[in-house]
């Protein structure tokens, strides 16, 4: 067994002649323990509402969408495109036709994205949590086109999916319009549409007027382009090495982006938020950590006399030094295992139970606080805490050697 690692066990489970420093030694432990396992949850908690709210996103946001790299539409009558639909690999291949328009519902009216869609739109999983009323429908029973309207387009229009008899009117200008005709109405093309549902995820999207692709082609005078193909690929396939072998294939003509790169600002929020909790508790940890340096100063004073005893049977200060430091490593690292245990075991009751509630529920949101666990952040916690704990002991155990040479002298 390693000297200094089998002295400085007896050292930690071995009386002292002052009792404070035993004290000092475990509140030192437990202040590590309470912060490790405060990290362990917290960091679990964020992942848990980040998968949460990804899994919102999902529903609606592809895991690749093409698009031009130039202007607003293209032509997706192409051997390439093609083929895409036919490939194994893809799951679902929606046909997005956008644009802006006006929405008139009753009395009111405003600007929106009409967003016409394919019937592999419909494939997307979780559609239904999304929704706060009415049903994610394209058609009626009879073939009828219905769209699925955002919750800020509904707060304004004061939409009513209930009401079988007010429809949406849609107004588009016509391609080639001048402006000059004698009644500005016959520069638009004017469209009517039931609204099947309301759903809500997050402003970007909430303006979104959702429609059949054959409305969106009727509406806009466009029967071939397209502003966008969005797929998604089978279980098995790996989206980032398919994006990248169909942006290869594209070329510069074309933009391919994966479920990050569509939503860029929000990956950053929920990295950025997570990253900022852990630095904040991490600071509290090294308070906690930096504890240890004042229980090995007292352990130093404590142990002079066996310093001096090693020290004449031939120990060098290196090994005095390895001797207090493992003393400090053993006292934090201990609190750490059984911190990230006590964490371990609160997520896994957490998620069985969901005792810690949130409040009032949430039509997204459980009212239990979600957890996901992560291996990641187990080894995270872990190596912060070595860390500074070693510099924590490193600076103690220097003081075991500082003063060797007069300690000998004086006994």
């Amino acid at each position: 067994m390693n000297t200094a690692f089998y002295i400085a066990r007896r050292y930690l489970f071995a009386k002292k002649s002052t009792n404070a420093i035993n004290i000092i030694s475990a509140i030192s432990m437990l202040g590590v323990m309470v912060g490790s396992a405060a990290l362990i949850i917290i960091l679990s908690v964020f992942n848990g509402f980040e998968d949460m709210v990804l899994k919102i996103f999902n529903s609606i946001t592809p895991q690749i969408v093409i698009a031009p790299a130039q202007g607003k539409t293209f032509d997706p009558n192409t051997v390439y495109f093609n083929q895409l639909k036919k490939s194994e690999k893809v799951y679902s291949l929606t046909e997005v036709l956008a644009e802006n328009a006006l929405v008139r519902y009753g009395s009111k009216q405003t600007p929106a994205v009409v967003k016409g869609v394919s019937s592999d739109f419909l494939k997307n999983k979780n559609l239904d949590t999304i929704m706060v009323d009415g049903t994610f429908v394209l058609e009626n029973r009879i073939g009828q086109p219905q769209a699925v309207v955002g919750s800020a387009l509904q707060a304004f229009l004061d939409t009513n999916p209930a009401d079988p008899f007010e429809q949406l009117q849609i107004y588009s200008p016509k391609k080639g319009a001048t402006g000059n005709a004698v009644n500005p109405m016959d520069d638009f093309t004017m469209l009517s549409i039931s609204p099947a549902g309301i759903f809500e995820i997050q402003q970007d999207f909430d303006n979104l007027l959702i429609v059949p692709l054959s409305f969106a082609r009727e509406l806009l005078g466009e029967a071939k382009n397209l502003s966008a193909i969005e797929i998604n690929v089978q279980p098995d396939v790996d989206a980032e090495a398919f994006k990248k072998q169909v942006s290869e294939d594209l070329g510069s003509n074309y933009v391919v982006k994966n479920r990050i790169e569509q939503n860029q600002a929000l990956y950053n929020v929920l990295g950025s938020e997570k990253w900022m909790v852990y630095i904040i508790l991490t600071f509290i940890l090294i308070i906690a950590i930096f504890n240890i340096i004042g229980s090995l100063t007292m352990l130093v004073i404590d142990k002079q006399k066996d310093i001096s005893v090693l020290s004449s049977l031939g120990a060098g200060k290196r090994l005095i030094r390895r001797i207090f430091l493992a003393e400090g490593m053993m006292i934090t690292l201990t609190g750490c295992i059984f911190g990230i245990v006590i964490g371990l075991i609160f997520c896994l009751l957490q998620q069985h139970f969901g005792w810690v509630k949130m409040g009032d529920a949430n039509f997204m949101l459980s009212n239990a606080y979600p957890i996901a666990l992560k291996w990641k952040d187990f080894v995270l916690v872990f190596v912060t805490v070595s860390f500074f704990s070693f510099i924590a002991a490193g600076l103690a155990s220097n003081l075991s050697v500082k003063k060797i040479d007069r300690i000998n002298q004086d006994l």
